[in-house]
């Protein structure tokens, strides 16, 4: 072996020892690592609750947008029943099946007062999608409760007094008042009054308030006679039905299921929540009834004045 070989041959024996430093860990390094261990572990729970808070907001998106497809699906059915009655009184006229003139211009005057019926349901409708998408801007004011409820009762008095049912208001405490649409909230109460006396066949109706301590909302109740108010309407939209139904030639209105969705569509928009329970009342009373509970958000003293 010539000098060179030795001089390579020690290069090689510096180089290893030299690398071998770099990748042998210290004790000093251990620690650190052991140290950073923990931090690890308490940054787990953290990452584990950003998965939760996420599958939360996922399963809320989902039902939002499946409340969203049965609304449409909804509309579309209410829409084409008094569409199809319209349609049915102009195969008779086309169809010459009139046995006068006077009778065929009889079927064009209740063709055209149903379409303005129609168009009327329509803006209805379209009115409240607005409000919900924000072109229709409501109008959030600080309002007492107790002269809301007052209104509602005056306008609603007579409606159930005619149909011989009774109609009760436990006044509210003059000192609440809400965050919400003084008209929106009223109509909204009207129209759950209405629908329930037009479903009535007998009983009474409830209206009363209670605050929450918990949180800065305030429940107005609504207690009415059992299966007056529907939870859920079936709709069987890909059963085709070629004969016309007489009810749908006589009316063109909403529906009482489709009535309620728009409450809670309006009701929602104004930051509170509809919600239909069994009625806490109603061991006291002879006849068994449903609570419609309208939570709505109290506004402060400071606000109120």
């Amino acid at each position: 072996m010539n000098w060179m070989n030795w001089i390579y041959l020690g290069a090689g024996i510096a180089l290893g020892l030299g690398f071998r430093r770099f990748f042998t860990p210290s004790p000093n390094s251990s620690s650190s690592l052991s140290a950073v261990t923990p931090l690890d572990q308490q940054d787990t729970p953290s990452i584990s609750e950003q998965i939760q808070q996420t599958q939360l907001a996922y399963l809320m998106a989902r039902e939002m947008s499946q409340f969203k497809a049965g609304f449409l699906a909804r509309t579309t059915h209410e829409l084409r029943s008094p569409l199809n009655g319209l349609i049915g009184l102009h195969q008779l006229i086309l169809s010459d099946l009139c046995e006068s003139p006077a009778e065929e211009r009889e079927f064009i005057v209740q063709a055209h007062e149903r379409t303005l019926k129609l168009l009327k349901l329509m803006d209805e409708i379209l009115n409240v999608a607005r409000t919900e998408h924000g072109t229709n801007k409501l109008d959030i004011q600080p309002r007492p409760l107790a002269n809301i409820l007052e209104e509602v009762y005056n306008l609603t008095y007579m409606l159930a007094a005619n149909r011989n049912f009774k109609l009760q208001l436990l006044p509210a405490d003059p000192e609440i008042y809400v965050l919400a649409d003084h008209l929106w909230l009223r109509q909204i109460l009207i129209s759950l009054i209405d629908t329930a006396i037009s479903q009535m066949e007998e009983g009474s109706i409830y209206i009363s308030s209670n605050t929450i301590s918990t949180n800065n909302f305030v429940n107005i109740w609504l207690d009415v006679p059992m299966n007056t108010i529907p939870s859920s309407e079936a709709i069987d939209l890909m059963e085709s039905k070629n004969h016309l139904h007489q009810a749908n030639l006589q009316s063109v209105t909403l529906s009482p299921g489709m009535r309620l969705v728009i409450n809670q569509t309006l009701v929602e928009v104004m930051g509170g929540k509809l919600e239909i329970f069994p009625s806490q009342i109603a061991k006291e009373l002879p006849q068994e009834l449903t609570r419609i509970q309208i939570s709505i958000p109290v506004s402060s003293s400071a606000d109120a004045l």
